[in-house]
């Protein structure tokens, strides 16, 4: 039997790629307009002259340090969500006592907490810690608020491993932390690509966090740093797109690298 195309769904496709196009397109050819050409012509027109000065005004001033501070923000979040969440995951998925059913609920209960209801108590502590305008005021809290969801899908990439290889191992006289390091992780590399994914972009992308804790310049991350091209009585239009196009590069890359891992990961987060 043959299938009749879906041409409502092509058509929807076609209207999708269309809207999520043209943003970045005006981001693209934005940058590389003079800021002349940019009031004359519009936001949508090709540049009737190509410059690069918009990426060596970005290039030349602050934003390669914030770029150095966002990525080792994101770092840092990586590593506290990976160190947490891929044994919390496993004593979850092989622990059959009522305190591990109850972690696992308190885990999920993070789901429902957005980061704006908590952003005062959360600056108190980090006040008293003695960490404001450090780049771990940005780095906790970011890595707490990714923990959740990395715990959710990490869960269920360890439920998709047979019962039977985790009895071989345990009969063999493999003790729980062997179990982890050598049967798990292998195991489970498309879960933790994909929590580690999630929690760079939650780094790279974070705006409240950095806007909230950390203030002067030295501290300053990606997203705070697009205001530097932002003036009380207007804005270089040019430039920041330009700033805008460069913070994307170094995320984009990271998620074409490890895109068949997330999906992977994904597909698996509900677990059998």
């Amino acid at each position: 039997m043959r299938t009749r195309p879906n041409y409502t769904a092509a058509v929807m496709t076609f209207i999708w790629l269309i809207i999520i196009s043209v943003p970045l397109y005006a981001v693209v050819v934005t940058a590389f307009k003079p800021q002349a050409g940019y009031i004359t012509d519009g936001p949508l027109s090709l540049p009737s002259s190509f410059t690069l000065d918009n990426i060596v005004t970005v290039l030349s001033g602050d934003f390669p340090r914030y770029v150095l501070n966002t990525l080792v923000v994101t770092a840092m979040t990586v590593a506290i969500v990976m160190v947490l969440a891929v044994p919390v995951g496993y004593a979850v998925v092989r622990g059959q006592s009522w305190l591990t059913s109850s972690v696992f609920r308190l885990f999920l209960l993070g789901l429902a907490i957005p980061s704006q209801a908590v952003v005062i108590p959360l600056f108190l502590l980090i006040n008293q810690l003695g960490l404001y305008d450090t780049l771990w005021a940005v780095a906790l809290p970011t890595a707490a608020f990714a923990l959740p969801v990395s715990v959710l899908v990490l869960t269920g990439a360890m439920r998709d491993i047979s019962n039977e290889l985790y009895e071989a191992m345990a009969l063999d006289g493999a003790s729980p932390g062997r179990i982890l390091t050598t049967l798990v992780i292998p195991l489970s590399k498309s879960g933790i690509a994909t929590i580690g994914v999630f929690a760079a972009l939650q780094a790279w992308n974070g705006f409240l966090f950095p806007l909230i804790f950390t203030q002067s310049s030295s501290a300053k991350l990606v997203t705070t740093g697009l205001y530097d091209y932002i003036a009380q009585y207007g804005a270089n239009v040019p430039a920041l797109m330009a700033a805008v196009m460069l913070s994307a590069v170094p995320i984009l890359l990271v998620y074409l690298f490890a895109r068949r891992a997330l999906v992977a990961g994904l597909m698996g987060a509900g677990g059998k």
